[in-house]
């Protein structure tokens, strides 16, 4: 039996009649042969993977979305590799290098801090890579993208705090020039001027997405001399950073202050008290990113102008958000200098 027969029944069986696959097939098994990936990649010019730019791979929310990105990989075929921070100088240049030696197939970008000009390098020609967003967009960039409906969510979230009550309500923000941070913003001020709640300034707390940003707000909190009864945080981390640092000063949530988070990560439901936030769809987004990602890749048929894809978002409601009537509507307990003992149940 020739190798080209061989090739064939391995690589395209349907070319190859049953009776010739079923003995190769048992040549195989008794000389435990396996496909050697690495020359098929160079000789096909195809690497049968795709590449996963994060921004910050610390960040427990992208657990999810990468483990639904393998599954969905594994499951057509394909690899995955993860780039982590890439943002900044060099950063296409680096991308470059993964498609240049062929180690990836296709883009699936979960950073909208990118400067489209640089991505717009990478897709077009020569290099023509197959690049899908997620999770966040660029303004203006012409390539499918799924999401989720952040600025609806944020409306929700706070809606949650006026509906119980709360009419001086804060505002924890994502980092800075980040679309995120905009959009949840945006929903939040869209939701307090729907009910006819004026924003104080000094209560849009700078924040950012690591836990560290809310223990820092909770000592600007603390300082304020009229502080809200309630706060939406733009994600989960500086949420429960923010519970942290307040219980070292010994004001309670939600008896002091309600707290509302965003994201729903794993360690929201543990937190003490549990963490009342918006739940992302993450299996999903991470899972539809990456069917479109190889469906692109695959030549597949989609639409020339980008689909963009997005997802809702739920209310999970916990213990850390109560009726306004149940909570201290007067003085704060004042700053205590200890340090609490960790929140974590």
């Amino acid at each position: 039996m020739s190798t080209a027969t061989v090739s064939r029944a391995l690589s395209r069986p349907e070319r190859v009649s049953l009776q010739t696959r079923e003995r190769i097939s048992e040549a195989v098994r008794l000389t435990g042969y396996t496909l050697n990936q690495a020359a098929r990649s160079l000789r096909q010019r195809t690497a049968r993977t795709i590449l996963v730019a994060l921004p910050d791979i610390r960040n427990t929310f992208f657990s999810s979305i990468l483990d639904a990105i393998e599954r969905e990989a594994c499951g057509r075929g394909y690899g995955v590799l993860v780039v982590n921070r890439f943002a900044g100088d060099g950063s296409v240049r680096r991308l470059h290098d993964y498609f240049l030696s062929n180690r990836a197939d296709g883009l699936l970008l979960l950073d909208g801090s990118v400067e489209l000009a640089q991505l717009l390098v990478l897709t077009g020609e020569p290099a023509n890579v197959p690049l899908v967003m997620a999770c966040e967009t660029i303004a203006g960039a012409p390539f499918h993208s799924v999401t989720t409906d952040n600025v609806f969510a944020a409306e929700v979230a706070t809606r949650h705090l006026i509906g119980l009550g709360h009419t001086r309500i804060g505002h924890i923000r994502g980092p800075a020039h980040n679309g995120l941070t905009l959009a949840r913003e945006t929903g939040f001020g869209n939701a307090m001027a729907a009910s006819g709640l004026a924003i104080n300034p000094q209560w849009m707390f700078a924040g950012g997405f690591e836990m560290e940003r809310g223990l820092a707000v909770a000592e600007q909190f603390m300082a304020l001399d009229e502080r809200p009864s309630a706060v939406f945080a733009a994600n989960d981390e500086s949420a429960i950073g923010f519970l942290s640092g307040l219980r070292r000063h010994g004001v309670e949530c939600p008896r002091d202050v309600s707290v509302v988070g965003f994201d729903d990560l794993a360690v929201a439901a543990h937190v003490w008290p549990p963490l009342t936030t918006m739940r992302q769809p993450r299996e999903a987004l991470g899972r539809l990113a990456a069917e479109a990602l190889i469906d692109l890749i695959e030549g597949k048929p989609r639409n020339r102008v980008p689909l963009h894809t997005v997802l809702s978002s739920g209310l999970v409601v916990r213990g850390s958000t109560a009726p306004m009537v149940a909570a201290a509507e007067t003085v704060v307990p004042q700053r205590r200098e200890n340090t609490a003992a960790a929140f974590l149940l």
